[in-house]
């Protein structure tokens, strides 16, 4: 994109050259999918791999194609497996997260930006919680972990409330009755983005019970993404964080 806008500038190319170019730069047909190649500047990330149903081949293809020009692309739900045919093609810019069930390609950021902390109420949900924590750590946020701290002794939250000073987003990772988010939310005064887990016994009905509860939480500011979605979860977690940068404030005074 640069190159193109530098060959523009100088007049080596003409407009219809470039805008000829700038629809080819969108995307890319690989036969099987279709990268979104703005991703990245229209949200701020690169378009992300949900590998279920996908061939190891095809997650191999799709990250090597989304790895170029990108410092860093993720693909979701993998299994290790996945991850060896990965490593044999990328090297050693592939890595695996197990309990995130995260395969990351590309550099790791240098400087964590802002806070965003991520509970548990209890070590069942850690996967889930893993994604997110993962997924927004590779976006460039820093995170904090608090786990294990569901109502059933809901003193081990309270004990713990420094550890939220100075949070610009709070995710809460939480199955059986989906009660944590509505405690934390009424303990912080950062936006908490609520995650129902499928853990729980019979009447939990796969996360629908938490799911329910928490999408009519009584304490204000809190947002519910789907059942077991720490992915999406992380994700809006970082960009919450980010807009709240340093640089986003500098413009706003200007």
């Amino acid at each position: 994109m640069r190159r193109l806008l530098r060959d523009l500038a100088a007049g080596r190319l003409q407009i219809p050259e470039a805008l000829e170019r700038l629809r080819g730069l969108s995307t890319e047909d690989l036969g099987f999918a279709r990268l979104d190649r703005h991703r990245a500047l229209r949200k701020g990330f690169p378009e992300v791999v949900y590998s279920p149903g996908k061939t190891d081949e095809e997650i191999v293809q799709i990250l090597t194609r989304l790895s170029k020009g990108s410092r860093m692309v993720l693909a979701t739900r993998a299994t290790a497996a996945t991850y060896r045919r990965v490593k044999k093609a990328l090297g050693a810019q592939a890595r695996y997260v197990p309990r995130a069930r995260l395969i990351a390609v590309g550099s790791v950021p240098s400087r964590s930006v802002g806070k965003v902390v991520v509970v548990t109420a209890g070590t069942s949900d850690l996967p889930v919680a893993e994604e997110a924590a993962v997924t927004a750590e590779m976006m460039g946020a820093r995170v904090d972990r608090l786990y294990d701290v569901g109502v059933a002794g809901v003193h081990r939250v309270l004990e713990a409330r420094r550890v939220f000073e100075g949070a610009r987003a709070v995710v809460v990772v939480a199955g059986m009755e989906g009660a944590l988010p509505s405690v934390v939310a009424g303990l912080v005064d950062a936006p908490v983005i609520a995650v129902p887990t499928s853990v729980g016994y019979g009447a939990s009905f796969g996360g629908m019970a938490a799911l329910l509860a928490m999408l009519n939480a009584c304490a204000p500011g809190v947002a519910v993404v789907n059942i077991d979605n720490g992915f999406g979860a992380g994700y809006l977690a970082a960009r919450i964080n980010a807009g709240r940068g340093p640089s986003q404030r500098k413009r706003k005074k200007k």
